[in-house]
């Protein structure tokens, strides 16, 4: 039998310190927390995340909410991101 896992998706502040926190469970994609954070974040100019919020309407979001972003593209990307 397998465990029960989960994933914490916190957002910080420039000091890394957690403002707000999301739980998935585990088999759940970063994709579905992204979405899940993206109306509760603070008013930035900047955002800092791993490969696991790499989605397209995730950075797309962060578009429409005038966010810069410093996100690396998946191994599975299509096309390549900066």
């Amino acid at each position: 039998m397998g465990g029960i896992n989960t994933n914490l998706h916190p957002i910080c502040d420039s000091q890394g310190r957690p403002m707000d926190l999301f739980l998935t469970a585990g088999p759940v994609s970063d994709h579905i927390g992204a979405r899940a954070l993206v109306s509760g974040l603070p008013n930035v100019t900047w955002l800092l995340g791993d490969r696991g919020y790499n989605a397209g309407c995730f950075r797309k979001a962060l578009q429409d909410k005038k966010i810069r972003h410093c996100l690396p593209g998946g191994k599975q990307r299509k096309t390549h991101v900066r």
